[in-house]
């Protein structure tokens, strides 16, 4: 049977970056016969400029009847005049709620040939193979929220934070899941010195690894653990934390590996999740042919992996694009002296030849 798979390019180089994904993922489905059927669809800018939102219902109707989703990128100056409500960022927030993308997994992984490029000593970026899994709908950025009061004679705002337990519940869950199919260890990140939410949160995770003995859990404060990603990264296999916690240090790891172009990410969902690069539409370099394509083809290897079990196939991808960097293979971001410099395309047609 076909797996139908709704594209979003989005805005700025988005059309590129998911061209280049596709290119690799047809080459993927000569070799191992997936049968996989694309529809594209708008969301963003370019559909708040044909339809005068971010989100089109037809776009949603269609990702809700996929079997996954791959997303480019969104938003740029070109609509920074636009209403708040009807910003091209809003297309995301969309997407997450109507599909229930409650995870966002983002993995880290430093190849070998790129070691130099961290910011890090080569010796500490050496073996970095992390799994951040993010609660994505609750939490600080989904509670209750007051712009502006007055408050025994003076203004103030407040945000509330909250978790219930079958959130923590079920983000916990899959980072055990996902752990399971690593290395066997799970970092849960709080604030539980000082939070309600994070004892709340602590007590819940010790009840769900209950259910999974032979993975090992550990507990961080979030300050010590934005301190071990700086200075021992290798040491993590897959960290879980909140909305909030886990945006910030998702960003600090994806620092670590050097090149933002590099990284992907999955928001899982209910039914159907979706696919896309962390890095944003770059409407600065839109339609040069220079931008990173990696990002979004790994990306499309974590959806053959979490969304259709082709496990094979997304193998192939990861190892076709180590090999591509290994051969020195670079894009504008990542050309050095001695490396061969490559379009967005080319580089798409050098992991599929290696697919």
């Amino acid at each position: 049977m076909a797996y139908k798979i709704v594209v979003i390019p989005g805005d700025g180089i988005g059309k590129e970056i998911t061209d280049a994904a596709v290119k690799v993922l047809q080459a993927a489905d000569k070799k191992f016969g997936l049968d996989l059927q694309y529809t594209y669809k708008d969301a963003g800018g370019t559909a708040y400029d044909k339809y005068g939102k971010p989100l089109p219902e037809e776009t949603l109707a269609a990702c809700r009847e996929a079997d996954a989703v791959l997303f480019g990128a969104v938003g740029g100056d070109k609509w920074d005049h636009v209403d708040p409500a009807l910003r091209p960022e809003k297309a995301i927030l969309g997407l997450r709620k109507g599909l229930g993308l409650y995870a966002n997994l983002r993995p880290v992984r430093i190849e070998e040939a790129l070691v130099d490029y961290s910011p890090l000593k080569p010796e500490l970026a050496r073996g970095v193979d992390l799994v951040i899994v993010r609660e994505l709908v609750g939490g600080i950025y989904f509670g209750d929220r007051c712009e502006s009061e007055t408050y025994h004679g003076v203004e103030r705002a407040w945000d509330l934070e909250n978790y219930s337990v079958p959130e923590v519940e079920r983000i916990t869950k899959l980072a055990f899941e996902t752990a399971r199919l690593r290395r066997g260890r799970v970092t849960s990140v709080d604030k539980a010195n000082v939070l309600a939410t994070s004892r709340l949160w602590r007590r819940t995770t010790e009840k769900v690894h209950a259910g999974y003995p032979e993975v090992e859990l550990q507990h961080l404060y979030v300050d010590n653990c934005a301190m071990q990603l700086a200075i021992h990264p290798a040491q993590f296999d897959v960290i879980v934390t909140g909305n909030l916690f886990g945006d910030i240090l998702s960003d600090e790891a994806a620092v670590v590996g050097g090149s933002i172009g590099m990284l992907p990410s999955a928001s899982i969902g209910e039914q159907t999740s979706l696919y896309e690069p962390i890095h944003g539409s770059a409407p600065d370099i839109a339609g040069q042919g220079i931008a990173n394509p990696m990002g979004t083809i790994l990306s499309a290897a974590m959806l053959l992996r979490y969304s259709l079990h082709e496990v094979e196939a997304a193998d192939a991808i990861e190892v076709a694009v180590r090999q591509t960097l290994a051969d020195g293979v670079r894009t504008a971001d990542l050309w050095k002296e001695g490396f061969r410099k490559v379009s967005t395309d080319e580089a798409a047609s050098a992991v599929a030849e290696c697919v």
